[in-house]
């Protein structure tokens, strides 16, 4: 087209976008390349307006900063949303408290919105999220596990990582509820069930890295102290972890009271040579907890399937995503003895090591070598 025009000499681009139809921006792009003896590359994405990101790189990760504490996953696990009882606007107001924005190089509320969105916060109180009951340290306890939590992410060296155990599941021709493209019969009764495993999950909040281990075993101090060592070199060899900050719902199993938990925990810090720092959530809050929302995908995930076997049950674990990221998925087939608790003697040893938080002792306490 350009060799073309050249011919035509003066008047020769109008001449073929009247005549012949041809386009004139295409027509003098091949004049350029006809003149240079390269080709020019169209530069699309250079096109229309910059998103927020390019002016202000670390907005996402501010605004997650400020909603990551307060979301709440759905207790019934009928949804995969992360819900924060924050509007954009609050968010917008906290940018400008907690990071120093400045309000005129912030976006407008209407853009916090679609960014919430993009990072699947949805700005809504639920009334079935709403906790059953409170009691009078709750705020208390949230106000020092956002603080906690928000130091983590800035000390150098802190691995923050949340646990929890999920209900137990019934392997076999049980219907789950949902749908699914295939026809599956299930019983119409409560049969016994071929196998009983309950999942235990370890998820890292900040890199959405996920482990997941199922039992028929019962997921005792014991069981949760061993899935650490388990997994504690590959760590420890990515991160270089210097302290861990354990977040947790405070289970009867691995609760701030659990003597064998603390006794494993106190024998786990001085093997490795880190602190070690707890923070739990408040009862009756446990859907705050971060690795709820693992569940959350979990119990989406495999909705409306049967899980007539533990293969299968194995199999649809590890074919889930978080964040993008397949879980790490084990079947423990060691069985752990209940009720271990330690004498009064020992429980002193373990205590000396341990330093709790006045007014919250409980909820918080450090465990250094």
């Amino acid at each position: 087209m350009a060799g073309i025009v050249k011919l035509l000499g003066r008047g020769g681009q109008s001449f073929a976008e009247q005549v012949l139809g041809w386009c004139r921006p295409t027509i003098r792009k091949g004049l350029k390349e006809l003149a240079s003896g390269t080709d020019v590359i169209d530069r699309f994405t250079d096109r229309g307006r910059k998103p927020i990101e390019a002016k202000l790189p670390l907005i996402r990760d501010h605004i997650r900063l400020i909603v990551e504490p307060l979301g709440q996953t759905d207790p019934t696990f009928r949804s995969t949303r992360t819900y924060i009882p924050l509007t954009a606007s609050s968010v917008r107001k906290k940018l400008i408290t907690d990071f120093n924005y400045h309000s005129d190089e912030l976006p407008t509320a209407r853009t916090i919105s679609s960014k919430l969105k993009a990072l699947n916060y949805r700005p809504q109180k639920v009334a079935k999220c709403r906790p059953l009951k409170k009691i009078p340290e709750t705020d208390a306890i949230f106000e020092r596990l956002h603080q906690i939590n928000k130091r983590s992410v800035l000390e150098n060296g802190v691995l923050r990582i949340s646990i929890d155990s999920k209900a137990t599941v019934n392997v076999g021709l049980f219907s789950r509820g949902g749908k699914s493209r295939q026809i599956n019969k299930a019983y119409d009764h409560d049969f016994e069930p071929n196998e009983k495993l309950t999942p235990f999950g370890l998820l890292l909040p900040e890199t959405g890295e996920s482990f997941l281990w199922f039992s028929s075993s019962k997921v005792t101090a014991d069981f949760m102290a061993d899935r650490l060592e388990e997994i504690w070199s590959k760590l420890n060899t990515k991160y270089t972890i210097n302290k861990l900050l354990i977040n947790a719902d405070n289970g009867p199993e691995c609760s701030g009271i659990r003597k064998q938990w603390l006794k494993r925990l106190v024998e786990f810090s001085q093997n490795k040579g880190i602190e070690i720092q707890l923070a739990y959530y408040p009862p009756y809050h446990s859907k705050y907890n971060p690795v709820e929302r693992l569940w959350g995908v979990l119990e989406n995930h495999w909705r409306g399937e049967l899980l007539e076997t533990v293969q299968k049950t194995l199999g649809l674990a590890r074919s889930m995503t978080f964040k993008s990221i397949k879980p790490s998925v084990k079947l423990v087939k060691k069985i752990y003895k209940s009720g271990v608790t330690l004498t009064k003697q020992e429980l002193e040893k373990v205590e000396k090591n341990i330093t709790r938080e006045e007014g919250l002792e409980k909820w918080f306490f450090t465990i250094k070598v």
